[in-house]
C-alpha cells in the first residue's frame, strides 16, 4: 500500500486509517477463517449465518442489526424472528468487503487503504449503515476517508479509481469515479516545477508497471519534473476511467499536444499490434502478430489488468470478447481525441485506422478518423499506408480506402484555401495547430507518396487498370512537377500485368505527361518495349523539344556566362533527382537516339529529292495537255494582252526584246510553233 501524502495531517480524525467502534455487543478477539467460512472467536455461540458469494459467515444477529439496516429489515419483514440464514449473491466488493463490515460491526480495528476504501464505502452503502441507526456509522467513516484523505493523494485516487473497476454501477451512482477523475485532473494539470507528490515517471522495460516498486522507480524530488510525468499512472486504467479523466483534464485547460501524447501513450499500452510495424504484411500475418505480441505482454508481466487480444492463429475458441473489448478501446479513443491537427501523429492516425477497420469498428467512427486522417495527409508515410483489406476484397490493399483519405486531404486543402482570413476553429492554439501544417508543399508531398504508393501496390494482379487510373488522376497536375514517380509506378503495373491490351495500355499511360519526365527517365522510356510505340513516340519527340528550347535559350545568353555554368548544376540536377534504374543503359540509349535521329534526317533528304521531282513531271505534263488544247494564235494573243497591262517603264524595258519577237514570229511562224513544242 502506499502512504498517502495527508496521513500524517488526518492521523488524529481518523486513526492514521484504522476504524475502530467502542460500542458493541459481543466481545471478540477476531475472527477466524476455517476453510470458506469465517467464525468469530467468542464463546456465544452464533445464530445468523450470512452468504456473500461462496463464502459464509456464522455470526449474532445483536450487533448486525444494531448496524445494518438492510440486515435489520430482511429479518422483521420476513415476519420470522427466528430467520437465521441471509445470503447477499449482489453485495459490491464480495466476501472481502463484507468481512470488513462485519468487523466494524463487531468493534474490531479496520485498516482502511486506498484498495479497499471503494469496496467499503460501497458496500456500506448496500447494508444500508447509515447515521440514522447509530452516530458514527460505517457510511460517514469511509465517506469521510475517501474526501479527506484519498482525494488529496495522487497514489490513492489512481488506486481507488483502479479499484472501481469491479464496482460497477455502485462506484458510479457514489461519485467516487466522478471525484477521484476530478482529482486526478486537477494534479495533472498543476504546475509541473510546484509538484511535490511521487509519480511512476516513465514506463520500465516491463509492460506494466507494478505497483508495489513505485519508490523505486520514482524520480527524486531534486530531478525536473517533465511534462508527460503523469501519462504513465494514467494508462493503468481501464478505458472508461481514463475516457472519465481524460474529458476532465481537457476541461481544465491542457495543451492538446500532451493529451494527444497521452491517448498515445495508453494504445501502446493496451493495443499492442498498433505498434507493430505492418508493412508487406498481409490481412492474416498482422491478425497473427497482433496475437503474438499479445500472448508475450500476458506473459512478461504479472499485471493481469490488460485487456489482450487474439482474434485469429491460436486455439482460442472465443475471440470475440477480446475482439470486443479492443473496438471498445479502439471506439472510445476516437472520441477523445483532440480536434486539432497536430495533436497525434498521422503515424498514430493511421494504425489505429488499420486496426478499426480490421475489428469492424462502427462506421461514423472510422469515417471521422478518415477525416483527421485527411487533415494531416502529408505528414504519413508508406508503411502505415499499406493498409491491408480486411472486407475480403479483390485487392490485397486497400486501395479504396487510400482513395478515400486522398479525397479528404483535397477537401481540407480548399477549405483552408477558401479561407485563409478565418481560422477553422474557435480556439486559438487549435488554429495555430492547423495552420502549422498548411504550406504550398503539401500537395507535392502527397503526390510523391501517392507514387510511391502506386507503384507498391500496382504488383498486385487483382488491381483493375480503373483504380489504379483513379487514384493517379485525383491530385491536380500542379502537384507534381517531375513524373517520374508516375512513371514508375505505370511500369510497374506493365510488368504486374502482362496481359493488358494495346488500348489499355495507352489509356494507363494518358495519366502521364511525357513532358515533365526527366532526361533519365525519357532514356529508360524510350527502350522499354512494354510501353506503346505512341508513347515512346511522344517522349522522344518532348525530349526534342526541351533540347531545342535548351539550346535556343542558351544563344540568347552572354556566350560568356552560359559557357561552362549551365550545363554543369543542371546535369548535375538531373542525376540527383532521378533514380538509380534510369541512370543504366545511358550510353546505349544515347546511341539509339542518335542513330533514330541520322534515320530521320534520311528520310526527310529523300523525301525533299522525291517531291522535287515530282513536281519537275508535274509541270512537264502540264505543259503537254496545254500544247494540244491551244493554238498559236491564242498564246499569242495572251501575250499580247500582258504587254497591254504593263506600266510603260516596263513596256519600253521590254519593248525591243518583244517586238523582235513579234517579227521573228511573222517571217518564220513554224519555227515560233516547234519553239514552242
Amino acid at each position: 500500500m502506499w502512504e498517502s501524502e495527508t496521513e500524517s495531517v488526518r492521523g488524529r480524525e481518523y486513526g492514521n486509517g484504522v476504524l475502530s467502534s467502542s460500542k458493541h455487543g459481543v466481545k471478540t478477539d477476531g475472527f477466524e477463517l476455517r476453510g470458506q467460512s469465517w467464525y468469530v472467536a467468542t464463546d456465544v455461540p452464533s445464530d445468523l449465518l450470512v452468504q456473500v458469494g461462496d463464502m459464509n459467515f456464522h455470526l449474532h444477529k445483536y450487533p448486525m442489526l444494531s448496524r445494518c439496516g438492510k440486515v435489520n429489515r430482511l429479518i422483521y419483514e420476513s415476519n420470522n424472528p427466528e430467520l437465521n440464514k441471509i445470503a447477499f449473491e449482489d453485495l459490491p466488493g464480495g466476501g472481502e468487503a463484507f468481512e470488513l463490515a462485519a468487523k466494524f460491526c463487531y468493534g474490531v480495528a479496520v485498516d482502511l487503504t486506498a484498495g479497499n476504501i471503494s469496496g467499503l464505502r460501497c458496500a456500506a452503502e448496500y447494508l444500508e449503515m447509515t447515521e440514522d441507526l447509530e452516530e458514527g456509522n460505517l457510511i460517514f467513516k469511509t465517506e469521510a476517508f475517501l474526501s479527506y484523505v484519498v482525494l488529496s493523494s495522487w497514489r490513492d485516487s489512481i488506486l481507488v479509481l483502479k479499484s472501481c473497476e469491479k464496482l460497477s454501477p455502485w462506484a458510479e451512482n457514489l461519485q467516487i469515479v466522478r471525484r477521484c477523475s476530478e482529482s486526478i485532473a486537477w494534479k495533472a494539470c498543476a504546475n509541473p516545477k510546484g509538484i511535490k507528490w511521487a509519480y511512476t515517471g516513465k514506463p520500465s522495460k516491463v509492460s506494466s508497471p507494478k505497483w508495489n516498486d513505485l519508490k523505486e522507480s520514482s524520480p527524486s524530488r531534486s530531478q525536473p519534473v517533465p511534462p508527460d510525468w503523469w501519462f504513465e499512472d494514467v494508462s493503468i486504467l481501464r478505458i472508461d476511467h481514463f475516457v472519465r479523466v481524460v474529458t476532465a483534464i481537457k476541461v481544465k485547460g491542457m495543451r492538446f499536444e500532451l493529451i494527444g501524447a497521452s491517448i498515445m501513450h495508453y494504445a501502446a499500452k493496451w493495443l499492442p499490434g498498433l505498434i507493430k510495424d505492418g508493412q508487406g504484411q498481409g490481412p492474416a500475418d498482422d491478425v497473427m502478430s497482433i496475437s503474438s505480441n499479445s500472448n508475450s505482454s500476458c506473459g512478461s508481466s504479472s499485471w493481469k489488468g490488460g485487456l489482450h487480444m487474439i482474434v485469429a492463429g491460436t486455439k482460442d475458441e472465443n475471440p470475440s470478447i477480446q475482439a470486443k473489448d479492443q473496438r471498445m478501446i479502439i471506439e472510445s479513443l476516437i472520441s477523445i481525441i483532440p480536434p486539432q491537427k497536430d495533436s497525434v501523429s498521422c503515424s498514430f492516425l493511421l494504425r489505429l485506422l488499420r486496426m478499426a477497420n480490421m475489428l469492424k469498428v462502427a462506421p461514423a467512427l472510422v469515417t471521422e478518423l478518415e477525416k483527421r486522417v485527411g487533415m494531416q495527409f502529408e505528414q504519413a508515410i508508406l508503411a502505415d499506408l499499406l493498409i491491408p483489406s480486411y472486407n475480403k476484397g479483390e485487392t490485397m490493399y486497400d486501395v479504396d480506402l487510400v482513395q478515400r483519405l486522398l479525397e479528404h486531404f483535397l477537401v481540407q486543402e480548399q477549405t483552408e484555401s477558401s479561407s485563409p482570413s478565418r481560422p477553422p476553429f474557435s480556439d486559438k492554439h487549435m488554429y495555430e495547430g492547423t495552420q502549422r501544417g498548411n504550406n504550398p508543399n503539401a500537395k507535392m508531398r502527397v503526390a510523391r507518396l501517392v507514387d510511391s504508393y502506386l507503384t507498391e501496390v500496382s504488383r498486385d494482379r487483382n488491381l483493375s487498370l480503373t483504380k489504379f487510373q483513379v487514384l493517379a488522376e485525383a491530385l491536380p497536375e500542379s502537384a507534381r512537377t517531375c513524373d517520374d514517380g508516375l512513371y514508375r509506378a505505370i511500369d510497374s503495373y506493365l510488368k504486374g500485368h502482362p496481359t493488358l491490351s494495346e488500348h489499355e495500355r495507352k489509356r494507363l499511360c494518358r495519366v502521364m505527361d511525357c513532358q515533365k519526365l526527366s532526361i533519365d527517365a525519357c532514356m529508360h522510356a524510350a527502350q522499354n518495349e512494354r510501353l506503346p510505340l505512341r508513347i515512346v513516340v511522344q517522349v522522344l519527340f518532348s525530349e526534342q523539344v526541351k533540347i531545342s528550347n535548351a539550346l535556343a535559350n542558351s544563344t540568347l545568353k552572354d556566350p560568356a556566362e552560359t559557357q561552362y555554368q549551365p550545363l554543369i548544376p543542371n546535369h548535375k540536377t538531373l542525376l540527383e533527382a532521378t533514380p538509380q534504374s534510369f541512370q543504366e543503359g545511358w550510353a546505349a540509349a544515347k546511341k539509339d537516339i542518335n542513330t533514330l535521329k541520322f534515320e530521320l534526317e534520311s528520310v526527310k533528304a529523300k523525301y525533299l529529292e522525291l517531291q522535287n521531282d515530282m513536281e519537275n513531271l508535274q509541270r512537264q505534263f502540264d505543259k503537254l495537255s496545254k500544247q494540244k488544247q491551244t493554238s498559236a494564235w491564242t498564246t499569242g494573243w495572251k501575250k499580247l494582252s500582258k504587254l497591254t497591262k504593263m506600266t510603260p517603264v516596263e513596256s519600253q524595258d521590254i519593248g525591243p526584246q518583244m517586238s523582235t519577237t513579234v517579227e521573228q514570229t511573222r517571217k518564220a511562224p513554224r519555227r515560233w510553233r516547234n519553239s514552242i513544242s
